[in-house]
């Protein structure tokens, strides 16, 4: 392992934090801490994750899109972010894509993703 890698691998195991396993396709629900004056509240996001950025490093990233009021509308949280309270995978998802970028051109049947029932977790 380089050096970069390995002070990479030092900084997330600081943070502390337990990443559930997911990827694009997979339905999540994100808890994220807002700040509203001085209370501190923690707000749910749940919709499909279409993009991870940066694998599980200390820049990783993922995209969270959800229909709003018949809008869609997308999000995109730091994965190592102390404002992230929790990540809970709600539905596994069966793509073959690693960025579900179409998605936002698609409404309604054409836009689901199918579930996935074999699901096996990552050997670590």
């Amino acid at each position: 392992m380089d050096l970069i890698a390995q002070l990479e691998a030092e900084q997330v195991a600081a943070l502390g934090k337990d990443i559930p396993d997911f990827k694009a396709g997979d339905t999540v629900r994100v808890g994220y801490k807002v700040t509203e004056g001085s209370r501190t509240r923690v707000q749910n996001y749940e919709g499909v994750c279409i993009s991870r950025k940066n694998g599980d490093g200390i820049a990783g990233s993922f995209t969270v899109r959800k229909i709003s009021f018949g809008e869609g509308v997308e999000r995109v949280f730091p994965l190592h972010s102390t404002n992230i309270d929790a990540i809970t995978v709600i539905r596994r998802g069966r793509v073959r894509r690693s960025k579900l970028y179409y998605l936002r051109s698609r409404r309604g049947k054409s836009a689901r993703i199918a579930e996935d029932t074999n699901y096996k977790p990552k050997q670590a």
